[in-house]
């Protein structure tokens, strides 16, 4: 008796339901399936999780990059971008379970009270962080906080008997965009901008202005592996670089007219030569500037077709922090191009799986292996060269990857870590003598070479991880390049992130190309 006064209570609700919600109307569908589940279900169910899969389901059946995120992955994804964030202000490797500080942020809160490059923090608040086999997300979690609250660090220091304390007030700390800026050759000038966010263009203004005064007349800007960010920035910045009333992007969408973005004359670098670097992994905000100015007949571009994000997300901000990016409209470059490469809706793995596919396919060893119909022929405003439209940024000067450089064994050890943490340890153990050794990473530049018992120790390491060369000419092959970047990481440790891709740089198919070109 009692079941069935039950299914009658159960159907009386949803007959209830239906008649509240009344008609065929799709949101009143949704909503009495919303109603149904968290009042009839088995067994207990959180509305708000309900709420943000049903959302989830739908941008899913969209295309690859409308989403939604919680409020926790919200505040993640916008802090790379948003110039700063609140913390202690240290750069850090965690090698063999523990933290160990690069170099304190200059007059951060760290470096204010005495904490210094080589220390090792073993706890946060009392609670063990060393040892104990936490994620680097956990412990960023513990050292990050809102300015002005304080946090106890237990550091370990190098020739130093018994543990250090250090209470520190948390504090903004500023977030980079420029990965480097430096005179690669005399008068030309070479900046890597890492993504944009709401800081890059005034970055990369007072990059300028410090290569100016150095003798700048040419410039490579280098926009290998960045994935975007904001447009407003990339917009700034390739109005430097233009005539006034000159072209940049449009945009437009089925619900959204087209817009014009365009140059407002006050562009700085007009008289610069300009080399753009780019390869798959440069999208979005990337390939606006890159199409700019290729389409503008203002730079030469250099590298591999770009990666192929050219759709315009709007966030819709909802009341618990939330938020959800909807697409809008495409990116279009000047000659009309559409940036999007093509996508099924809801076929996610497959978009995701492009860059795979072209590998396979030998794209990143041949032009060749590129095909373009003839619709998809554009032509230059200026000059009408042909470029072709069809997804991403195809370079004027093609690239290959350099398999012969980078073989199996390379990818392998660097995927492995075992490069990563030796060289952590090594700058820990040698840091003293490397800073009295030389004066300046000039001298370093010049003069420092990789130990070889260092080469030997990284070749171990990874052997016990089966990770073994094919053969002695895999190995010959492989050790030049291993070198270099060990002692790019040795050069980024003990000065700047500049001298890291001031070493590398040298050996570099694509850079060497755009100074070749740039004479």
């Amino acid at each position: 008796m009692s079941v069935a006064v039950a299914l009658m209570v159960g159907c009386s609700m949803v007959a209830q339901i239906r008649f509240n919600m009344g008609g065929a109307n799709p949101l009143n569908k949704l909503r009495m399936a919303e109603l149904a589940i968290a009042n009839l279900y088995v067994d207990s169910v959180s509305d708000d999780k309900l709420v943000e899969d049903a959302i989830r389901g739908m941008l899913e059946k969209l295309d690859p990059h409308s989403s939604y995120s919680t409020a926790k992955e919200t505040s993640a994804l916008n802090e790379p971008l948003n110039g700063s964030f609140d913390g202690i202000g240290i750069q850090f490797n965690i090698s063999a379970d523990t933290l160990i500080v690069i170099k304190p942020v200059v007059k951060g809160p760290s470096e204010r009270v005495g904490i210094m490059a080589g220390d090792r923090i073993i706890a946060v608040n009392d609670t063990a962080i060393a040892g104990v086999k936490m994620t680097q997300q956990e412990i960023m979690h513990r050292l990050r906080g809102p300015k002005g609250t304080k946090v106890r660090v237990d550091v370990v220091r190098r020739g130093i008997a018994g543990v250090l304390h250090f209470v520190v007030t948390r504090d903004k700390i500023p977030v980079t965009t420029l990965d480097a800026a430096y005179m690669i050759r005399p008068t030309v000038g070479y900046i890597r901008i890492g993504s944009f966010g709401l800081t890059t263009y005034d970055e990369f203004m007072k990059a300028v202005t410090a290569l100016r005064k150095q003798g700048m007349k040419s410039l490579v800007l280098d926009l290998q592996e960045n994935g975007g960010g904001y447009m407003q920035p990339a917009i700034q910045i390739a109005n430097e670089f233009l005539a006034k009333g000159d072209l940049i992007v449009y945009t437009q969408g089925r619900s959204e007219g087209r817009r014009d973005f365009r140059t407002n004359g006050n562009g700085t670098l007009r008289d610069v030569r300009l080399v753009v670097l780019v390869n798959e992994f440069s999208a979005s905000s990337s390939e606006i500037v890159t199409g700019a100015l290729q389409d503008q007949d203002r730079a030469i571009v250099v590298g591999r077709r770009t990666f192929g994000k050219g759709l315009v997300q709007r966030p819709i901000d909802f009341g618990d922090g939330s938020m959800m990016r909807i697409t809008v409209a495409h990116y279009y470059t000047p000659s009309g191009r559409c940036i999007q490469k093509p996508y099924t809706k809801g076929n996610a793995m497959d978009y995701a799986m492009d860059i795979d596919k072209r590998y396979k396919h030998g794209e990143f060893y041949s032009a060749d292996s590129i095909h373009f119909a003839d619709s998809l022929k554009y032509y230059t405003l200026r000059r009408h060269r042909t470029v072709y439209g069809g997804g991403g940024i195809m370079p004027d000067y093609f690239v290959p990857l350099d398999t012969t450089r980078y073989t199996s064994l390379h990818r392998k050890l660097w995927a492995s870590g075992v490069i990563v943490s030796n060289m952590v340890q090594y700058i820990d153990q040698h840091r003293k003598e490397l800073r009295s050794r030389y004066a300046d990473f000039s001298d370093f530049n010049a003069r420092f070479t990789v130990p070889q018992s260092l080469t030997d120790k990284v070749l171990a390491d990874a052997a016990k991880q089966n990770i073994k060369p094919r053969d002695d000419d895999e190995l010959r092959i492989s050790l030049p390049t291993l070198r270099l970047q060990m002692k790019a990481l040795v050069a980024r440790d003990l000065w700047e992130m500049s001298d890291y891709f001031h070493v590398i740089n040298e050996d570099s198919p694509v850079v060497q190309r755009a100074l070749t070109l740039i004479k």
